[in-house]
């Protein structure tokens, strides 16, 4: 495909992309976006999205979040629809276009907004555990012992067994990538500092509180996630899991409260 660089410029734009043949669909003249053909990424150096979409003024090398740290309704529409291909078909059997086609846009559209698909990735699972950490403080606030706050914290990460099993899916296949794709171990270790921090906070309300007999607050966290991931994990493996989903998200309940209640007696230094 033959790529002419234009120019366009008037007094309250400046556009330099390369112009795919007038032929990226769901763009104006104006609304330039950029595409891969091939190797290599197009440059857009400021480029306004006309039609119901907000502006936007950054180069590809950005990342996908506004100046407000927040991605626009149009991106939170893309990483929905990503995540629920990626939970269904697995993060590397889902190519970019067909994103693109479930969300209702453009491919290039999809690699303007994200430069490109690792970049999705990484902004889908960081805006699922974001949207998860929000959840879980807010129910956690409405607690009034730390051990409600514990319920109330498992309560919503065990929101239901589809839910459940759609996120773990994907998190077992992030596991996967982020282990044998240069880069991706640093979005892993990323995740986990995410997760910990939310379990933190927990914990750190429990001690003051003086309820939590818990020595080291990061290695609390540390623990609290492997029983939470690795309770999740085995009822994955579970031919019925849906009918053991009630059973697991009460061991889980009482597997962490039993911890942190005597996380004094039982740390590693203990051991």
């Amino acid at each position: 495909m033959t790529r002419t660089q234009r120019q366009i410029k008037n007094s309250s734009l400046r556009v330099n992309v390369y112009y795919l043949n007038s032929r990226v669909k769901g763009l104006s003249r104006i609304e330039l976006a950029a595409a891969e053909s091939g190797r290599g990424q197009a440059e857009v150096r400021l480029c306004r999205y006309t039609g119901g979409m907000s502006t936007a003024s950054s180069d590809l090398g950005s990342d996908a979040f506004d100046r407000n740290g927040s991605l626009s309704e149009r991106q939170v529409h893309i990483v929905r629809s990503a995540y629920r291909l990626f939970s269904d078909r697995g993060v590397e059997r889902v190519p970019i276009h067909e994103i693109a086609a479930a969300a209702g846009v453009s491919k290039s559209v999809v690699l303007y907004y994200f430069r490109s698909k690792e970049k999705l990735v990484g902004v889908t699972m960081s805006w699922v555990l974001d949207e998860i950490g929000d959840r879980i403080r807010r129910a956690v606030a409405q607690a009034s012992t730390p051990e409600e706050a514990v319920r109330a914290m498992i309560g919503t990460i065990f929101r239901g067994p589809q839910p459940s099993r759609r996120f773990y899916l994907t998190y077992l296949d992030l596991i996967d990538h982020a282990a044998r794709v240069s880069g991706f171990g640093r979005l892993g270790a990323t995740f986990r500092s995410t997760v910990n921090a939310v379990y933190a906070e927990l914990i750190r309300s429990g001690i003051a509180a003086g309820t939590f007999q818990v020595v080291d607050i990061e290695e609390a966290a540390t623990v609290v996630r492997a029983i939470v991931e690795g309770l999740h994990f085995q009822w994955l493996q579970e031919d019925a899991w849906e009918q053991r989903y009630g059973w697991y998200k009460e061991t889980c309940t009482a597997a962490v409260l039993a911890y942190l209640l005597n996380a004094g007696a039982i740390s590693s230094e203990a051991i």
